[in-house]
């Protein structure tokens, strides 16, 4: 059986695992920012109060991490759950060659990588951010998680590299046969809307850490 204090500490471990604070976990998974606080860990009277079964869903989806390994790092005092190192880039190189396929895969060896857990997809593959384009939702330093297999849908997030080698990062509005079209994340940046012929590959982000 669980214990009250083996929980919050493996919560405490997920936030470290991906550099953020309980406060940023609570935050990136949508949740009020002191949700995982030290002082909502016991009412006033001092019983334990425990995470809602929601408020962690919501924490364990965000992070890619399934119930099973999270009940692992549980278990075993916060053990590392299972997961890949996967390829790590800044943004701002991903529009050089050599560095993906046609299909929008991650080749070659010049990459750095970075350990993600709950992660099974040898495919995909991590950016940095740079710059303040995508801003305030992703900032410069953050990382998403890109998974090339996955089918994109309006209002995925997506990061998209054109025939020309530029490369961003926006939320699908639309795509069919002969356009894109792509909401920009910083609203002092004009959507874009390009022709689908322009497009050398489109991936959906699934998972973004501070």
């Amino acid at each position: 059986m669980f214990k009250h204090r083996d929980i919050w500490f493996a919560l405490d471990t997920l936030a470290a695992r991906f550099g953020m604070s309980p406060s940023g976990l609570a935050k990136q998974a949508g949740l009020d920012p002191t949700t995982f606080n030290k002082s909502k860990r016991h009412t006033k009277d001092g019983r334990p109060r425990w995470p809602s079964t929601e408020s962690l869903s919501k924490v364990l989806l965000i992070m890619g991490v399934n119930f099973e390994d999270f009940a692992m790092m549980v278990t075993s005092g916060g053990a590392r759950p299972a997961g890949l190192n996967v390829p790590l880039i800044g943004l701002a190189q991903a529009g050089n060659e050599g560095f993906f396929d046609d299909a929008g895969f991650p080749v070659g060896a010049s990459w750095e990588e970075v350990r993600v857990p709950g992660v099974t997809d040898d495919n995909v593959y991590a950016l940095e951010i740079s710059g303040n384009s995508m801003a305030p939702v992703l900032r410069a330093g953050d990382k998403v998680l890109i998974a090339p297999n996955e089918d994109v849908r309006r209002g995925d997030r997506v990061v998209v590299k054109t025939i020309g080698g530029e490369v961003m990062a926006k939320e699908l509005a639309r795509m069919n046969d002969k356009v894109v079209e792509l909401i920009s994340l910083n609203p002092d940046y004009e959507d874009r809307t390009l022709d689908r012929l322009e497009v050398l590959w489109i991936a959906r982000i699934v998972w973004v850490t501070q």
